[in-house]
């Protein structure tokens, strides 16, 4: 092993010559590595520009594929920025990994602000999760290191509200960790992944973040299109992820017709379909997805934050054996598994007859949210439509604009732009889950902002 000398870059051009003398390994990774080792011990400047490919290249006697590759693993971690005819340069200021389209919803998380951006539920229309906790049933196995899939008492609870009999079944820290655990464990960087657009800001991080490279397939208001879907599965994807009922911008739901042509598409394919059923027990819409149809294919992650709680942090997926077990081995690599006591909780509020009236309570007064919102933008000539879900999408000229009035009247929202994978009209986001003192002028805002440009 060669030691390093203990000198920086002589300038912020960085010498080709002297880069390729520091890296001992040069493949993709190993030329990867080396040069985020050189900026973090300030060897390379911020703001350095990166020699091109084709010159490291031939000092390091590798193909510009090579170097190439290295520069795009460097592009992703946000290490380094800029390509073509202005060069590359190293950030200025280096970013940390972080789900970036997630972190834009969030920033607005503070007092002062009323923030839209979110389909988040109503704490006060929330089952009382003491209560649960203490009605909960004693684990026998609570303290031990014995890592379940589930629970036999949320098993028992869930599996009569499943549509069809899974495989396997397994409880995760949320839907979206659910979800992550179905992707990481079996998606490569390079492979393809079919998803359903607009998706999902969580969703589009998480597959950025294993190296996925996405597939777009349209969607309108029955569902994902299957001509769309049968020209993502011409490349083949590993997966497919699509929302079967109350999408998550558009409020959507997989119409049994739709389904059908969906699974003649997929049907003997080797195609894992993931269902993300975000909205869970607050649906009002039935479950007209693929699972029951092609079962040894599919998996269902079901929700129960909006329905019962954030913090029971839990959801439930249910379906095809190897890739639920794909997904709990992974799991390993962290948590291991889901709170016995949070589960133990859940378990006993889908069981108990007053906590499911009050869910269907609270689905009921979202219903009526969503609705008195709906008529006021309608009343105020804007083209909103209600389906299902805790949010609606606002049509706008401009987001960036309509984002800066809706901001000049204390409104945080997010764009469509952060849902989609292609191109598609603009929208502000109106999250309807909590109760709002001056509907008139949230109203009012959104029409304002519509018209900015």
């Amino acid at each position: 092993m060669r030691l390093e000398p203990d000198v920086t870059a002589p300038t912020d051009i960085i010498d080709t010559a002297w880069l390729a003398t520091q890296i001992d390994e040069p493949s993709a990774l190993g030329i990867a590595a080396t040069t985020t080792r050189l900026i973090r011990q300030g060897k390379i400047a911020n703001a350095s520009l990166m020699p091109t490919v084709r010159a490291l290249a031939a000092q390091l006697i590798v193909s510009p594929a090579t170097v190439s590759a290295a520069w795009a693993i460097l592009r992703k971690q946000g290490v380094i920025e800029g390509r073509g005819r202005q060069g590359t340069r190293v950030v200025s200021t280096a970013r940390m990994l972080a789900p970036t389209r997630f972190e834009n919803v969030t920033k607005f998380w503070n007092d002062r602000v009323l923030d839209l951006s979110l389909a988040v539920p109503d704490p006060m229309l929330l089952p009382d999760l003491a209560e649960a906790i203490s009605h909960a049933p004693s684990d026998p196995k609570l303290n031990s290191y014995y890592r379940p899939n589930i629970t036999p008492s949320l098993q028992q609870a869930v599996a009569p509200t499943w549509p069809w009999e899974p495989e396997a079944w397994l409880a995760s820290n949320g839907g979206y960790d659910g979800i992550h655990l179905l992707i990481a464990s079996m998606v490569v960087p390079g492979d393809y992944v079919a998803v359903a657009d607009p998706s999902t800001p969580r969703i589009l991080d998480i597959l950025e973040l294993a190296g996925a490279r996405v597939l777009a397939v349209s969607t309108d208001a029955d569902g994902p299109i299957e001509q769309s879907l049968r020209q993502a599965l011409s490349r083949p994807p590993v997966a497919f992820i699509y929302e079967p009922r109350s999408a998550y911008t558009t409020g959507a739901t997989l119409t049994a017709a739709r389904r059908d042509q969906l699974a003649a598409a997929l049907r003997d394919t080797d195609c894992l379909i993931i269902e993300d059923d975000g909205l869970g027990e607050l649906n009002r819409s039935p479950y007209q997805g693929l699972g029951p149809v092609i079962p040894s294919q599919t998996v269902l992650v079901r929700s129960y934050s909006k329905s019962h709680g954030p913090d029971l942090r839990l959801a439930v997926l249910g379906g095809a054996a190897r890739a639920v077990e794909r997904a709990r081995l992974f799991q390993q690599f962290g948590a291991g598994w889901s709170s016995r006591i949070l589960q133990g909780a859940l378990g006993w509020m889908l069981s108990d007859s007053a906590t499911h009236q009050k869910v269907d309570q609270a689905s009921e007064i979202y219903k009526r949210r969503r609705t008195l919102m709906t008529d006021l933008l309608v009343d105020r000539g804007l083209n909103v439509t209600q389906r299902d879900g805790l949010s609606l999408m606002v049509p706008v000229l401009s987001e960036e604009q309509g984002l800066l009035v809706l901001a000049s009247h204390g409104i945080a929202s997010i764009g469509a732009r952060a849902s989609s994978i292609r191109a598609h009209p603009p929208g502000l986001r109106l999250g309807i889950g909590l109760k709002f003192d001056q509907p008139e002028r949230i109203a009012d805002a959104y029409l304002m902002a519509s018209r900015a440009f």
